[in-house]
């Protein structure tokens, strides 16, 4: 990129901050919406940075904003100053303030509803300077676009811009009512599934069913069922179980308080195979925040909480 004349009057921080807003959106309009400017506003200071600079960062049509080759490396330099500078807010803040700021935070529907609704309280007695906003979702989303700070995700993480900490594995049990199981003939093979009714998991981006996954004697297989129903969130497949519909695979972690109690009854416990892990990802930059970190630290804690107390695996 070649050198241009110095311009007095550009805020290059905040023409910088700009820039990578557009190049991580998108797009002019969404970017001054989510920076609270005019549109002209924004374009005129990745212009005038542009013009610093004296080389293009961005590629424009009428139907999209991309990236030039020197704006990818220009965006990830950014990327690490902005971080830098946050670490250096964060380092002087953590020494004579405590947490604080807007937190945004995306969690699975069913981790959401029975895990952290009912110790949120606790949190926000400690961390009164906090404001917490809470997506349920069941759908891998963009951190950077959607403007999130960290997100509990259920599988392998496949984004290798992302900051991970794994706190739990699962295992996969197979499951379903004493109610059906008294009408029905105990299944002792996977295969035997293929007789049941069988109630499944829907995965959202694809629109197919989850195959069940069985593990024994160290091999791993994988099958698809037949499904009389299927949801594409993962706590409906356990309540059509719990009604007695069929049976269900699912995480143990969902399903540990009912077999506890005796709603759901375990079958095929000879062929549980190995589940997803459950991991914290933060966007970039994100673990320096204290707010994050404290946010993390919580649900790490919960998750640890409740697998001890319903003997869930290490």
């Amino acid at each position: 990129m070649r050198a241009a004349g110095h311009n007095p009057r550009l805020d290059q921080l905040l023409a910088m901050r700009t820039f990578a807003r557009v190049a991580e959106l998108g797009s002019f309009t969404r970017a001054a919406d989510d920076l609270g400017l005019a549109r002209s506003a924004v374009s005129q200071l990745v212009r005038q940075l542009e013009n610093k600079l004296g080389g293009q960062l961005l590629n424009r049509t009428t139907r999209k904003v991309s990236l030039t080759a020197e704006g990818e490396d220009y965006l990830a330099r950014c990327q690490r100053i902005f971080a830098e500078l946050a670490a250096a807010d964060d380092l002087v803040a953590r020494s004579r303030l405590r947490p604080q700021g807007r937190l945004r935070v995306d969690v699975p529907t069913a981790f959401g509803r029975h895990l952290l609704m009912p110790a949120l309280p606790d949190f926000m007695r400690r961390y009164p300077d906090i404001q917490v906003d809470v997506r349920f979702n069941d759908r891998v989303i963009d951190l950077v676009r959607e403007g999130v700070d960290l997100a509990l995700r259920v599988g392998r993480i496949r984004q290798t811009t992302l900051a991970v900490r794994r706190v739990s594995n699962t295992r996969l049990v197979t499951c379903a009512s004493p109610k059906y199981l008294a009408q029905a003939s105990w299944p002792r093979r996977p295969e035997d599934l293929l007789r049941h009714r069988c109630v499944s998991f829907v995965h959202s981006d694809t629109g197919r069913s989850a195959e069940w996954s069985f593990a024994r004697d160290g091999k791993r297989r994988r099958l698809r069922v037949p499904s009389v129903l299927a949801f594409n969130t993962a706590e409906a497949p356990v309540a059509a179980a719990l009604s007695g519909l069929g049976i269900t695979q699912t995480s143990d972690a969902l399903v540990a308080s009912y077999l506890r109690d005796g709603r759901l009854q375990m079958v095929l416990e000879d062929w549980i195979a190995e589940g997803p892990p459950i991991s914290i990802v933060f966007a970039h930059g994100g673990r320096t925040s204290a707010k994050v970190r404290v946010f993390a630290d919580f649900m790490a804690n919960l998750m640890r909480g409740w697998r001890d107390q319903h003997q869930l695996p290490p």
